[in-house]
């Protein structure tokens, strides 16, 4: 169901969400359900919802821009080497209005919990959204409306075999891509000492025809200043 869709007569059922949107006068109601009951009014003649997933730092409100990727179990990295794995990410979905060459944002809603955690210490610490996955050899097969895949590329430029036991990443780099099978996103982790190392988002699709998702801080006009992390408080 993720893709662009009529604003009238528009219905669907996203895990455990209903969504529709009710012709209301001149105008439209948009309404998602799920024992509660959430509306809106969309003061649009024509036009058209674009459902997408987005950057997973926004419920259950904006918090924070640090997404960190906690491994089940730890990495071993090579001395001097690079190795691609795959990990998962939490999906929130956005639904946005589309008319007049503009673009609004209607709704966020998740179908997995939000959990936060600090990485670092207390005073200089960062508040990133929390997650935790296996690392893969292959493409996991997930729910794309709860979990996306994520390809990480891990070098270790260090002369030393070295640990690594999450990631943390700047999700205002980040770049989504899905199709009908899975929501994707890929980022490189850059070892740089046993207690350091470089994140950043890479735009990359996994295959050619899959669509790029519509990037929240960019329909909020965000200037990003910085497209990577540092992680200073250890791997």
């Amino acid at each position: 169901m993720f893709g662009y869709h009529d604003v009238e007569g528009f219905q669907t059922e996203i895990g455990e969400y209903r969504i529709k949107t009710e012709k209301a006068g001149p105008f439209y109601q948009y309404i998602r359900e799920n024992g509660d009951k959430i509306e809106k009014g969309l003061s649009v003649d024509k036009g058209r919802l674009i459902i997408n997933p987005v950057e997973p730092v926004n419920m259950p409100k904006n918090i924070t821009n640090f997404l960190q990727i906690k491994f089940t179990k730890p990495f071993f990295a090579e001395p001097k080497s690079a190795v691609e794995v795959y990990a998962t990410f939490p999906v929130e979905i956005a639904v946005f209005i589309a008319a007049k060459k503009s673009v609004g944002i209607v709704d966020i809603f998740s179908l997995q919990k939000p959990k936060y955690t600090l990485y670092g210490n207390p005073r200089d610490g960062t508040i990133c959204r929390y997650w935790e996955s296996d690392l893969y050899s292959e493409i996991p097969q997930v729910d794309k409306y709860r979990e996306g895949i994520i390809k990480l590329r891990i070098v270790n430029s260090d002369s030393e075999w070295i640990e690594i036991s999450n990631a943390v990443f700047d999700v205002y780099g980040m770049k989504i891509y899905y199709d009908e099978e899975m929501v994707y996103s890929s980022a490189s982790i850059n070892i740089v000492s046993p207690k350091v190392a470089e994140t950043r988002f890479i735009e990359q699709p996994l295959k050619e025809k899959m669509r790029k998702a519509l990037e929240l801080y960019t329909a909020r006009r965000i200037a990003v200043t910085a497209l990577k992390f540092v992680m200073e408080w250890g791997l």
